[in-house]
């Protein structure tokens, strides 16, 4: 829902650093690479409850994920590029349930699935459409830039950031935050439902 706002005002931040990296020879794909590990760090922070370092992880994580992008549209921009970005997104978005389950099995495991689940629901909803779109030949009239059909919702990137960090700042209360954030989730989704079923009328 705040992903196009959130993109407009740090786009030209953003092209100041992927200018500087494109000049050292970095790759879109590299940058999406570590990032990923990056994310993928927080794992073993939320076991061991490091949340401050969580919370690090979770932003370089983004960082990474929007430099990317901004390197990409300096160079060619690449299906390889998009593909590898959405999936290891979408990996990264499941891992952090994933840790705060392991952390405290007892407390966090059920809502971890839960929202795990919900994650599922957006996830496959939004490509779906966007297989489908592509098929059409349909276009992103709000997010012109990305690589594929990109299908905007009550819960995108940022919100879910939002909500990550949220959990670190106050593990004690993830279940709470879990469920309502899948509730959002499930919402999305059937959001997401409604607009392919008529969108694709045949």
């Amino acid at each position: 829902m705040l992903d196009k706002t959130i993109i407009a005002r740090l786009k030209p931040v953003l092209t100041i650093l992927a200018q500087r990296l494109v000049a050292q020879g970095v790759s879109p794909n590299q940058v999406t690479i570590l990032g990923f590990v990056l994310g993928l760090l927080t794992l073993p922070a939320l076991y061991f409850d490091c949340y401050s370092i969580a919370i690090i992880l979770i932003m370089l994580n983004r960082l990474a994920d929007g430099l990317d992008g901004a390197i990409a549209r300096l160079q060619q921009p690449t299906d390889r590029g998009a593909f590898l970005d959405i999936t290891l997104d979408f990996l990264f978005y499941s891992a952090i349930p994933l840790g705060f389950a392991l952390a405290n099995p007892a407390q966090n495991a059920l809502a971890a699935a839960v929202l795990i689940y919900a994650f599922i629901g957006t996830g496959c909803s939004f490509l779906a459409f966007a297989i489908i779109a592509a098929k059409r030949g349909l276009t992103s009239t709000a997010y012109t830039e990305k690589g594929f059909y990109y299908l905007g919702g009550l819960t995108e990137a940022t919100e879910t950031i939002a909500v990550f960090i949220l959990m670190c700042l106050f593990p004690s209360y993830f279940p709470v935050l879990a469920y309502s954030f899948a509730a959002l989730c499930f919402m999305t989704t059937a959001l997401r439902i409604k607009a392919g079923w008529e969108v694709f009328d045949s």
